[in-house]
C-alpha cells in the first residue's frame, strides 16, 4: 500500500518539477525578430499609420507568453499579406495611454483597423490562417 503511495507521489513531483522547468525556459525564450514589414506604434506615428488604410494592430508585452507566441505567427501574416493592409505592434507598457484609448484589458488583443475606426478585436492567440481570412473579409 505505502509503495504504491510513494510512487504516485513520485509521479507527481516529477510532473510539477517537469512543468516548474518547462516554464522557466519559456521565460528564457529569446524574442523572435520581427519582419521588417511590421511597424511599431506610438503616439507620433499611430495616426498616420492608421488612417486611410486597413490596419491590424497586436496590443503585446514583453513579459506575456501568448505574446511571445504570436511574434512568429505575425512575421508570416505580415510576409503573406496584401500590401494595402498593415500589420502593427503596440507594446502595453510603454504606450499605455493609446492601450487605454482602446479599452485593452488583457493581451495579446488584436485590433483591426479600417480609416481609424476599429472593426474587429481578437483576445488572444489566433493561428496565421485565421488572421490572414480575417484580413482579407
Amino acid at each position: 500500500m505505502f509503495v504504491i503511495l510513494y510512487v504516485i507521489l513520485g509521479l507527481i513531483a516529477a510532473f510539477i518539477f517537469y512543468i516548474a522547468f518547462s516554464l522557466k525556459k519559456m521565460k528564457n525564450a529569446p524574442a523572435v525578430e520581427e519582419s521588417k514589414s511590421i511597424v511599431n506604434l506610438d503616439e507620433k506615428n499611430f495616426q498616420q499609420t492608421t488612417k486611410d488604410r486597413v490596419v491590424l494592430i497586436d496590443f503585446w508585452a514583453e513579459w506575456c507568453m501568448p505574446c511571445k507566441m504570436m511574434a512568429p505567427i505575425l512575421n508570416d501574416v505580415a510576409n503573406e499579406i496584401d500590401d494595402k493592409i498593415k500589420i502593427c505592434k503596440l507594446n502595453v507598457d510603454s504606450q499605455q495611454k493609446l492601450a487605454g484609448k482602446f479599452g485593452v484589458r488583457s493581451i495579446p488583443t488584436l485590433l483591426v483597423l479600417k480609416n481609424g475606426k476599429e472593426v474587429n478585436r481578437f483576445v488572444g492567440a489566433r493561428s496565421k490562417d485565421f488572421l490572414i481570412k480575417e484580413l482579407n473579409k
